[in-house]
């Protein structure tokens, strides 16, 4: 489209926004993924629509300089493990539950929290020790293990180096293999 005055603006850089079918389409596409992983860093599914919620308002607004798929999900995932930092840095706000908002496990054993690793007994208690772990630890776990993504790319999300996301995974689950082994009653 030529706006007259000599520059062209392409149907999806209107003004520096994307066209909203591409943008509707990419979110359409990846809401439910990033949904997931939303809630694995948040362990509340509330906070989870809250914290993808900026971060599709944040790639919005950045949709022109983010061009390839690929770098939009990393743009995303980058988005959220710091929005999520910074909620839990800001020592005013302090995460208190509702009676209705109290969980059972049944968001775990409905699906919305899967693993390709089925073979532990208690999903729930796995889901629970995950939920304890102070959340730079959960954050390396769920990008290591759960995305799948490799050190480096963990570490590029997370600001740190290859070092500490290694440290944090090993510290992550050396705890969660002492808290499982503590709930269940002992070693197997």
């Amino acid at each position: 489209m030529d706006t007259g005055h000599g520059t062209t603006i392409t149907k999806t850089e209107s003004r520096g926004r994307p066209h909203d079918a591409d943008f509707t389409e990419y979110v359409a596409a990846r809401q439910g993924q990033m949904l997931r992983f939303a809630y694995l860093l948040t362990g509340q599914r509330a906070e989870a629509e809250d914290l993808l919620q900026t971060a599709f308002a944040k790639l919005y607004l950045a949709w022109g300089k983010v061009d390839v798929e690929s770098s939009r999900d990393a743009y995303v995932r980058t988005i959220l493990v710091r929005e999520n930092a910074s909620t839990w840095r800001r020592l005013w706000r302090r995460k208190e539950l509702s009676v209705g908002e109290l969980t059972d496990g049944s968001a775990v054993d409905a699906g919305f929290v899967s693993s390709p690793h089925e073979s532990f007994v208690d999903r729930s208690l796995m889901w629970q020790c995950v939920c304890a772990l102070p959340p730079k630890q959960r954050a390396a776990v769920v990008l290591r293990y759960y995305e799948d993504l490799s050190e480096k790319a963990t570490a590029e999300i997370l600001g740190v180096s290859v070092g500490t996301v290694k440290s944090s995974c090993s510290a992550a689950l050396r705890a969660l293999r002492t808290s499982i082994t503590a709930s269940e009653g002992g070693p197997r």
